[in-house]
């Protein structure tokens, strides 16, 4: 099959590889000539495992193209994918002006039938709203159908995700739409019947509520996290205890400092939204928000407890940036919460993060915060180990080389991955619920 993807940032690069990994011809159009040429070139704009080498593989393959040009992209495709950004408007609210400006300039380009497929997070009822943009404004007489398909891609997986999906999500208005989607993922869900098809506001609510779901439990976690705290029980011990049941399971019941990134934080507040324009006051949703944004301020607040709130005689080793393992996504991340309030207390910061140090930089600038090449060396006159992000070059401890390095043996462990025996080795170990 031949198809466009309008949007190079990480759902369309990633979507736009794999089709071509299926032998699809896809053409990725970007605004960004820049992004493009470096694209072409194999420069990708993300970490993300593998992907580097796809794309490289791929346009050798004749297969994906990099592109500017939406009409070159348009006259030698008849399936559309819109996967640009739809950012957090300052109201909570989501800005879908990309999505409107794409929607427009497919109508002045497109000269053929065509299926029009949201790929982007967009509130319920948007795809129709990008149908009427393109009727509206189309110079040429076709007909267009209209499509969602959600994706559910994590950060760090994102190319295994998108090759053997758990699920697709197929939104359509009608039914050939929905065997054209179909018989091109039929490749990726070979083994296994995994489409649900479904109408195609109930697609768009689906990626909603399915990420407002999982940033449920982490909160509801985190917050019996602090219970624990308070009452003397083991939050650990808890999770094991409720994640034996099935109906519960062990996935997103960790406690820890906080979920970042681009997806749980705006897509919850974009439902929210949502609900109160419909006349629904979601308070559940509201509290999963609230309690995330104090968690983030959990270390700082045991840091300040353990240390004083004036932290200008002080250097804090921070291991982790990146708002999880296996990217260099800092948005919303906790790091930026937590780093920029020890900063505002007068301390100094050493950090180190085997992707995410260039990202960071660009969210958070400041003349204390020192950047360093390896994980110990951010202990060196450091007054304290503050664990944010789980790598895994983070989990084993050489407690010798902390005991070398170190001020004070004193580690804040963010994500509680570390055992309370080190504690036995004369270590101060703050954990979150424990």
């Amino acid at each position: 099959m031949n198809l466009t993807v309008i949007g190079t940032g990480y759902v369309g690069l990633v979507t736009g590889t794999c089709f071509a990994e299926m032998g699809n011809k896809v053409y990725c159009v970007d605004i960004d000539e820049n992004k493009i040429n470096n694209l072409k070139e194999g420069v990708i704009p993300i970490y993300e495992p593998h992907l580097a080498t796809m794309v490289i593989d791929n346009q050798d393959k004749n297969n994906l193209f990099f592109t500017t040009n939406l009409k070159e992209a348009l006259d030698d495709s008849n399936i559309i994918f819109i996967a640009v950004g739809t950012p957090e408007a300052d109201d909570g609210s989501v800005n879908l002006d990309f999505v409107f400006t794409v929607a427009k300039q497919i109508a002045e380009n497109i000269t053929k039938d065509s299926l029009i497929v949201t790929k982007s997070t967009v509130p319920v009822g948007t795809g129709f709203k990008v149908k009427e943009i393109i009727n509206d404004n189309k110079i040429n007489d076709i007909n267009i159908s209209i499509a969602s398909n959600p994706e559910f891609l994590k950060e760090g997986v994102a190319i295994e995700d998108c090759l053997h999906p758990d699920r697709v999500i197929i939104g359509t208005e009608d039914e050939k739409s929905a065997e054209i989607l179909k018989e091109l993922y039929a490749p990726f869900v070979a083994n296994h019947e995994r489409f649900i098809l479904m109408d195609v506001k109930s697609a768009e609510m689906t990626k909603y509520v399915a990420n407002a779901m999982l940033a449920t439990k982490i909160s509801f976690m985190n917050e019996i996290a602090n219970i624990c705290e308070k009452t003397g029980a083991n939050v650990q011990s808890v999770r094991l205890g409720i994640g034996s049941d099935k109906r519960i399971g062990y996935k997103f019941i960790y406690a820890g400092c906080g979920y970042g990134g681009s997806c749980f934080p705006k897509d919850v507040k974009g439902l929210i939204n949502t609900s109160v324009e419909h006349g629904y006051v979601p308070n559940i949703l509201s509290m999963v928000d609230e309690v995330n944004e104090s968690q983030k301020m959990i270390i700082v607040e045991k840091i300040t407890n353990r240390l004083g709130n004036d932290l200008s005689n002080f250097t804090f080793g921070v291991w982790g940036l990146a708002f999880k393992p296996q990217t260099d996504d800092v948005r919303c991340a906790p790091s930026i919460t937590i780093i920029s309030e020890l900063l505002k207390r007068g301390a100094k910061v050493k950090a180190y993060d085997p992707k995410a140090v260039e990202t960071f930089k660009r969210e958070v600038e400041s003349d204390n915060i020192e950047y360093v090449d390896s994980k110990y060396d951010v202990l060196d006159d450091a007054d304290a180990l503050i664990l944010i992000t789980e790598w895994k070059e983070f989990r084993t401890l050489d407690l010798y080389e902390l005991s070398k390095r170190l001020n004070q043996k004193i580690i804040f462990d963010g994500r509680n991955i570390y055992p309370k025996r080190i504690e036995e080795e004369g270590f101060e170990l703050y954990q979150i619920g424990c």
